[in-house]
């Protein structure tokens, strides 16, 4: 596959809800990461689009995410690509989908694969997704393997969205990285 360009690229935010993280292996590392790999990609100009599942019920994106966010969008499908909202803020020019957040094993694997079925290439930060139990993790990621696929890390998104550190979003990027 290619290399990642900002131009081709959103990331989604799947359910980084301050309810549900708290249940999460690792929690607190998780939000941190996240946090500051979408400072990034707003450095880089990539739409940052989240979700929240059943937001009336569970409450909202934890605070230290949420002023980071472009779009928040309540779902109450485990698959956030069954909900049109969630589809119509998928910017369409925009095919490769990098993908974070909770439940890895749930709501993270089943909206990639409904992405890929409607013409998206969904992309999975590894660092930036968790389940409950790290087994479930683990399991997400063979069957994202199982399925063909990509797989990044937030710096090889991040350094790959910048191309050269003449890129005016480098020193912005440096810190978020160190």
């Amino acid at each position: 596959m290619p290399l990642l360009t900002a131009a081709d690229s959103t990331v989604l935010v799947i359910d980084l809800q301050e309810k549900l993280l708290t249940a999460i292996h690792e929690h607190d590392a998780l939000l941190g990461r996240v946090v500051r790999f979408v400072q990034g990609a707003k450095a880089c100009h990539v739409p940052v689009v989240a979700t929240e599942h059943w937001p009336e019920k569970i409450g909202a994106t934890h605070p230290e995410l949420a002023p980071h966010l472009d779009t928040i969008i309540g779902k109450t499908h485990f698959d956030a690509a069954r909900e049109e909202a969630v589809l119509n803020a998928l910017p369409p020019e925009r095919k490769r989908v990098l993908v974070v957040g909770a439940e890895a094993h749930i709501c993270v694997l089943q909206t990639a694969l409904t992405l890929a079925s409607k013409g998206f290439q969904p992309v999975l930060v590894v660092d930036g997704i968790g389940s409950r139990l790290d087994s479930s993790r683990q399991a997400a990621l063979q069957r994202w393997q199982q399925h063909g696929f990509e797989a990044v890390t937030m710096e090889m998104a991040l350094f790959e969205w910048l191309e050269t550190p003449a890129n005016p979003a480098f020193k912005a990027i440096l810190p978020l990285v160190k």
